[in-house]
């Protein structure tokens, strides 16, 4: 590796809490790393500068994961705008000036699918970036999560920082948010068939007209790739993290009732919004570098909905 992230180096993973935060502390601990700062329930409010330089200065950690932020589905998007941008900018303008600061040797940025144009050519490459309008319905967010890898080429540009960045595609896993009102489309797609065939329900409504296409990464591989990029990727330049599977809204509702087990109809609402026509990630960079998802696409729908089987449905 080029850079091996030494075994006693202090890593904060900022953004300890959300899904890919929690998959990347695992897969650290996995691989023996145990200087681990900042961890949940002691995370800093990475929204609040003086909270943020307070823990930097105390802590040193020497490698970061930027991986916080707010975010949501459609519906979350349309709702919020304000806060999901507001949240993400404070974010990522606090720790990448703090990292830089106090001496971080590397810090790795997750942005977002939505940072490409609506209309750029499909599988989006990283050279589409800022070649077009956004997708309306996710705008605000969009703009938030291009803030940070500009900003982070921006420190590399003037300050010399190794602050690289990457763009995952669509992912999921335990511990994901299953609620119908801000979740993204897998996890809302388990409960709503979950609880359809619990009550016997005869159809199960979808958003949409089921055309749009999507491709997802099981959250296990992602923190992987993460990894795998903290040691190996040295640009400025974003780099894709994406495993080359999609499928459309319609073939996943049936994958996903075929992992439920739910036998009643689906019933797509065209009236409401799709969003992107297609969104898949060109991985081709990524995988000459030698990553690739481990994790078959079914089988990580399989842990996701066995871990809310054991969990989320519990606490009803």
């Amino acid at each position: 590796m080029r850079n091996a992230v030494e075994q006693n180096a202090k890593i904060f993973v900022a953004g300890g809490e959300t899904l890919i935060g929690s998959a990347l502390l695992q897969q650290l601990k996995i691989r023996g790393y145990k200087n681990l700062v900042g961890e949940p329930p002691e995370e800093p409010d990475l929204t609040n500068q003086g909270i943020v330089d307070d823990f930097f200065a105390r802590d040193r950690p020497e490698y970061v994961f930027l991986v916080a932020g707010k975010s949501g589905g459609i519906r979350a998007n349309q709702r919020y705008p304000a806060e999901l941008m507001l949240d993400n900018l404070l974010v990522v303008s606090h720790v990448i000036d703090s990292a830089y600061r106090n001496g971080v040797k590397k810090l790795l940025y997750l942005a977002s699918p939505c940072s490409y144009p609506k209309h750029c050519p499909q599988p989006m490459s990283e050279e589409s970036l800022l070649s077009g309008y956004l997708e309306p319905t996710n705008e605000s967010y969009a703009v938030a999560k291009i803030a940070g890898f500009k900003l982070c080429q921006a420190y590399w540009q003037q300050y010399g920082a190794k602050f690289v960045s990457g763009i995952p595609a669509n992912f999921f896993g335990p511990g994901d948010d299953f609620s119908l009102e801000d979740s993204h489309v897998i996890p809302a797609l388990l409960r709503k068939m979950h609880e359809a065939k619990v009550a016997g329900a005869e159809f199960v409504e979808i958003w949409g007209s089921g055309t749009p296409r999507r491709e997802f990464v099981f959250v296990d591989d992602i923190a992987d790739a993460c990894i795998f990029l903290m040691q190996n990727y040295d640009n400025s330049e974003p780099i894709n993290i994406a495993g080359g599977l999609d499928v459309s809204i319609r073939e996943l509702a049936e994958l996903v009732q075929n992992v439920v087990g739910y036998s009643g109809k689906l019933r797509f609402d065209p009236s409401k919004p799709d969003g992107m026509p297609l969104k898949a990630l060109e991985s081709r960079k990524l995988k000459l570098m030698g990553w690739q998802p481990k994790i078959s696409f079914e089988d990580a729908l399989g842990i996701t909905y066995e871990w809310f089987l054991a969990n989320e449905n519990n606490k009803k």
